[in-house]
């Protein structure tokens, strides 16, 4: 079996679940892609935590981590197992790294993880570990982790990191949405595929100081911190490829980034 890319999605809100628009066509295309992967690595910005914690339960919960949305989206179940045997084997890349990872046993799939699954995977028959993110850890910390997982690509593991490319819910009160796009998005878009494909990885861990817009983009990190999980997992010597997949409430940009790795890691 050939190495697996790694990727990074933009999930969007809770809503993408039951209205996907052209994410949909965007993963399912993707899965159709991809080698069918043994098993499923999720690092995801909505599971925070002071360092690297991966879950292992054997049937991890579907997390409804939000409110105030509609009673259908609560009745969604994203059935898949765990893996706690790949838990341990990514438990175990991480300290070799030095990044001090612990196990969460009880730890369910939260929203990040289950709503882009649902789309890529809609069986849920693939077994899934999911990850956390670390929000008071720069974007170097990620790439750090990222590259720790590298080996999983020749064992049949995708590594996913799950976020946004832009990401101000703030703004949702501004009045954005279909024909009027929030004015940062596109020049902060443009920018991470600029420097993505331009292989330079110095100036992308520097974003907050050097992209456009950074700020109003991401007053947090998190929703982008993954990105530089699946970065970090492509290896030392990464191709990487941008699917649109448009732009929710005007302030969501939704790309996809398919990440090849080429030569040692």
């Amino acid at each position: 079996m050939r190495a697996l890319p790694s990727l990074y999605i933009s999930h969007g809100s809770p809503m993408t679940a039951l209205q996907p628009g052209p994410v949909r066509e965007r993963l399912a295309a993707l899965a159709a892609e991809l080698p069918r992967p043994r098993a499923i690595v999720v690092a995801t910005a909505h599971w925070l935590t002071p360092g690297p914690c991966i879950g292992s339960a054997e049937r991890p919960d579907t997390v409804h981590d939000f409110f105030g949305f509609p009673p259908a989206l609560y009745e969604i179940r994203y059935p898949a197992s765990g893996a706690p045997a790949l838990a341990q084997r990514v438990f175990d890349l991480l300290a070799q790294a030095g990044l001090a990872p612990t196990i969460a046993p009880d730890q369910g799939l939260d929203h990040g993880v289950w709503v882009p699954l649902r789309l890529l995977y809609p069986e849920a028959d693939i077994p899934v570990v999911p990850l956390s993110i670390q929000h008071a850890r720069d974007p170097a910390h990620h790439l750090a982790v990222g590259r720790a997982l590298a080996p999983l690509r020749d064992e049949g593991v995708l590594v996913i990191g799950s976020g946004s490319i832009t990401h101000n819910l703030g703004d949702l009160r501004m009045g954005y949405g279909p024909g009027r796009e929030a004015p940062y998005v596109q020049p902060f878009v443009a920018w991470i595929e600029q420097r993505l494909d331009a292989g330079d990885v110095d100036t992308l861990l520097d974003y907050r100081r050097q992209a456009p817009f950074a700020q109003r983009a991401h007053p947090t990190d998190e929703h982008l911190l993954p990105l530089f999980v699946a970065l970090g997992a492509a290896g030392a010597r990464t191709h990487a490829h941008r699917i649109d997949a448009g732009v929710d409430h005007g302030i969501l940009a939704m790309d996809i980034y398919r990440f090849e790795g080429h030569g040692a890691n």
